[in-house]
């Protein structure tokens, strides 16, 4: 059976990071949820944080969404099931609307959506109009407009708009006085932010958007087999147990769904609350995350500390992505070169540095297939270890992060979509992966 949807779609790109696409893309969800429209947000390319502020903002898990770690088909499917769903897509692009390979600006044409620019306009006024230009034509792309970001005044927002000649200005919001928070891996996450319901809801008040361009947007149709492809519930019976705390935070949606797919449970529990692995856990998922902003009090997570121990040597499938590779080493160093004491079931060391180690997309070619993914860390791991394998960089091929196993332990930097291949995830958490 095939589903067919249409909705008023927007992807919100931008010439460079650091324009305010994710604090544009919050303000622009939350002002339309507040009109009565229902609104899905989906984040374009590998990321955990933005993500966390747009479910925040949009009250809804956000997806991720790209032509080769998603694959176009299943990014076709969540689109088109979304369509169904809501009134208004919104996309939040990766870094420069052509960044990348794959770029939002492929993402965009792939589905012909239109692309919504977001302009940080505070050291500028005629000149965005050269800035849009550019970017709508280089393409080219569908441009749908430009939302005006850091204006100083409505006479500034006027020489901005002057500047466009066709293209609408869609939108403005003003400086801020209070931005959403960052640190080293990009936003501070939401629960860790004071009163993030009021800022949220403060910058949607201070968007203003132009009724005319917003209804003026056409709707965008998407058709997609419904009959997804079927995951053999390898896991059926099997309690995956996966780390949930702020330590521990950086799960793709989609990965918990495979989880689910493939016929596992999910119990999740906490390492900074030193929670123990559950009793009734036949897998441990470590997911990638915070554990170096806090170190002290996972060195002192006792009974934690001897649950992994304990699991490891009775031969339990664990898997421990980049933040859970850092907690289950012999020592983590922290920014401040303080060591301190970790899981030690992977035998190394972890260190932070200023400069960053790896950024980009990813595969590990497993026996079952190439699992997709990508890497992104300021750490480094020292260790005598031979690696099992290393994933490859994509698109050049070049090596990537190093696979270690140790026992029914496997650990590394790469993040894994486990949708891109599911029987590589079952074969890692049966234990039954064999490379």
């Amino acid at each position: 059976m095939n589903i067919s949807a249409a909705a008023r779609v927007l992807l919100v790109s931008a010439i460079a990071s650091g324009q305010g696409k994710t604090t544009v893309t919050a303000a622009l969800a939350r002002k339309l949820i507040r009109q009565g429209l229902r609104v899905r947000i989906f984040k374009a390319g590998p990321d955990f944080l933005d993500p966390k502020m747009l479910e925040r903002a949009g009250g809804a898990p956000v997806y991720t969404l790209d032509l080769w770690m998603v694959g176009l088909d299943q990014c076709r499917s969540l689109l088109a099931h979304a369509a169904a769903e809501a009134d208004v897509i919104l996309i939040e692009g990766v870094m420069g609307l052509y960044d990348g390979t794959p770029s939002s600006a492929d993402l965009a044409r792939a589905f012909g959506m239109p692309v919504m620019v977001v302009l940080d306009a505070s050291a500028m006024a005629q000149t965005a109009g050269a800035v849009i230009m550019g970017l709508r034509d280089y393409g080219p792309v569908d441009l749908a407009g430009v939302i005006a970001n850091r204006v100083g005044s409505a006479r500034h927002a006027d020489m901005v708009a002057g500047a466009m000649r066709e293209v609408p200005l869609f939108a403005t919001l003003p400086r801020q006085a209070q931005s959403l928070p960052e640190r080293h891996l990009g936003l501070v996450q939401p629960d860790e932010v004071e009163a993030i319901e009021s800022v949220l809801d403060e910058i949607a008040g201070q968007l203003v958007f132009d009724a005319d361009a917003w209804n003026g947007l056409r709707a965008t149709s998407f058709e997609a087999d419904d009959a997804m492809p079927s995951i053999a519930p390898s896991l059926h019976g099997k309690t995956i147990a996966v780390a949930r705390d702020v330590a521990f935070a950086f799960v793709y949606p989609a990965n918990l769904d495979c989880l689910q797919a493939l016929g596992a449970g999910v119990e999740f529990f906490s390492p900074l609350a030193n929670q123990p692995v559950p009793s009734i856990a036949d897998a441990v998922y470590l997911p990638g995350g915070y554990p170096e902003l806090h170190a002290q009090t996972l060195s002192q997570a006792s009974r934690w500390q001897d649950s992994m121990r304990a699991v490891h040597a009775a031969g339990m499938p664990i898997l421990a992505e980049c933040g859970g590779l850092m907690a289950v080493a012999d020592t983590l160093t922290d920014s401040d070169g303080v060591t301190w004491p970790m899981a030690g079931l992977l035998h190394g060391h972890v260190r932070m540095q200023s400069r960053l180690a790896a950024l980009g997309l990813q595969g590990w070619t497993t026996p079952q297939g190439e699992l997709r993914g990508h890497a992104f860390h300021y750490s480094r791991f020292e260790t005598a270890l031979a690696p099992l394998a290393h994933a490859r960089k994509h698109p050049s091929a070049d090596t990537g992060e190093a696979v270690y196993r140790n026992g029914a332990l496997t650990a590394s930097y790469f993040h894994g979509y486990f949708p891109s291949c599911p029987a590589a995830v079952a074969g890692i958490f049966a234990g039954s992966d064999k490379t």
